[in-house]
């Protein structure tokens, strides 16, 4: 097999299921956030940044 036809073979592979793969794992972690049980994580993600507030006393 030529170097030639091994970078064919893969860019063919890249462009095809390469793309479709990374389409998948883009929706995935696009839709994780918005899953049934992920209310309580987002809210102690969203208030993570006030744990250590002391409320300028």
């Amino acid at each position: 097999m030529s170097p030639h036809s091994t970078y064919e073979s893969l860019r063919h592979l890249a462009d095809s299921w390469g793309l479709m793969a990374m389409a998948v794992v883009f929706v995935a972690f696009a839709a994780w956030p918005f899953r049934p049980g992920a209310r309580e994580d987002n809210d102690t993600a969203a208030n993570m940044i006030f744990k250590d507030d002391d409320h300028g006393e």
